[in-house]
């Protein structure tokens, strides 16, 4: 009689929880001293697993040749080279095939003290938050620099509160992370800038999809050696800034708006012969509030297919007898005063009851018709899956 042996367990491997990159340019200088001291604080003092990958954007002095050889030397690093410049396209390539859990990346000269690294990626790691970055700008952060980056820092991210409503307080502090799962449900593909408005567009655009962004007070000693072109840098990142507006979903429902409001009014003008004002507004409005239902659905609140398509038109169909109630009511007010108003006075007085309609529009289709939308978009990535 035999008996069995129980098998032997294999305990599988631990996936990697942080992946930091380290974008370099022409960087043989520092290249070096700062991963091998990064490479000592993270086998000494750092909890979780982790890979260093030197990310080389087409460098041309001895960059390659030193990210090579501290690759073969030192377990845990990678080298990465592309051969097109930009950090921020360096970054997608690094990120984009990451296999860790939470992706970071810091500056090759360290500017940031590397004990902020833990209280950034924790909160990624424990899934309260999606991204995190480093800010110098926010209270109990230590920060050495001259008074001119102090003053350029300042203004940009002022200009981005003012024009694009951010939250956060720091867009350009080289020190961030981010849920690979967050990454990954379309947020780093929607990104079009190279360079280095990449961390301000990521972060504009996780903040419209509604995605957690931790702030993290860093210590910070500006490195006199930099390499950024201020000027260049400063009008490359007001074009972003520019096409962000533009492309905010405000502007697309104004955008909308504008449209919807010019075939309002000469579908009114048509048809006021034949059905009268009240006649010609209430079939004006029909027609357009359909089409501003559709476009805005798909335009200002990016939702495509069929899904729950009826209850945004029912929806959408409940916004127009408001508008319709608004406008009729501007209209009777006008009949009151004058019983029989030029039509231009008349097209004038709706148009005007329609700019009204229009910000309560909004409103209900952003807070009701397309609320379920907007809220799912909001959770993180892996809730959504399950």
């Amino acid at each position: 009689m035999t008996s069995l042996l129980p098998l032997p367990t294999i305990a599988p491997a631990r996936m990697l929880d942080v992946e930091i990159v380290v974008p370099v340019f022409n960087e043989e200088v520092a290249l070096e001293s700062s991963v091998r001291r990064l490479h000592r604080f993270l086998s000494a003092e750092f909890p979780f697993t982790w890979r260093i990958v030197i990310a080389d954007n087409a460098s041309t002095d001895g960059t390659p040749a030193i990210a090579q050889r501290l690759a073969a030397l030192l377990p845990g690093v990678q080298s990465l080279r592309l051969e097109r410049k930009g950090r921020g396209r360096a970054l997608r390539a690094a990120w984009s095939t990451s296999e860790a859990r939470v992706v970071a990346y810091m500056d090759v000269d360290l500017s940031t003290d590397l004990r902020g690294l833990l209280p950034l990626v924790a909160p990624l790691l424990s899934g309260h938050s999606d991204l995190a970055i480093g800010t110098r700008l926010a209270h109990g952060a230590r920060v050495v620099r001259g008074p001119k980056r102090e003053l350029i820092s300042r203004s940009y991210n002022s200009l981005l509160h003012a024009v694009l409503r951010a939250r956060f307080s720091d867009a350009q502090c080289g020190f961030k992370a981010a849920r690979t799962d967050a990454l990954g449900a379309g947020l780093l593909d929607a990104v079009r800038d190279d360079g280095w408005f990449f961390d301000t567009e990521l972060l504009i655009l996780a903040q419209r999809r509604g995605l957690r962004i931790h702030e993290v007070p860093v210590d910070w000693v500006d490195d006199p050696d930099s390499r950024v072109k201020i000027v260049r840098t400063a009008l490359d990142d007001l074009r972003g800034v520019a096409r962000l507006a533009a492309d905010a979903p405000l502007a697309r429902f104004l955008g909308i708006g504008v449209l919807s409001t010019i075939a309002y009014a000469l579908l009114f003008l048509l048809l006021h012969g034949p059905l009268g004002a009240a006649g010609a507004n209430a079939a004006a409005l029909a027609i357009t509030a359909v089409g501003n239902t559709a476009a805005n659905r798909r335009l200002t609140f990016g939702i495509r297919g069929r899904e729950h398509l009826l209850r945004h038109h029912w929806r959408g169909a409940a916004v127009f007898v408001l508008t319709l109630a608004l406008s009729n009511g501007a209209l009777m007010v006008l009949q009151e005063i004058d019983p029989s108003p030029p039509r231009a006075l008349e097209l004038a007085v709706l148009v005007l009851g329609s700019l009204l309609a229009t910000v309560l529009r909004f409103l209900a289709l952003k807070t009701w018709v397309f609320a379920r939308r907007h809220r799912q978009a909001a959770r993180p990535a892996g809730e959504r899956v399950a």
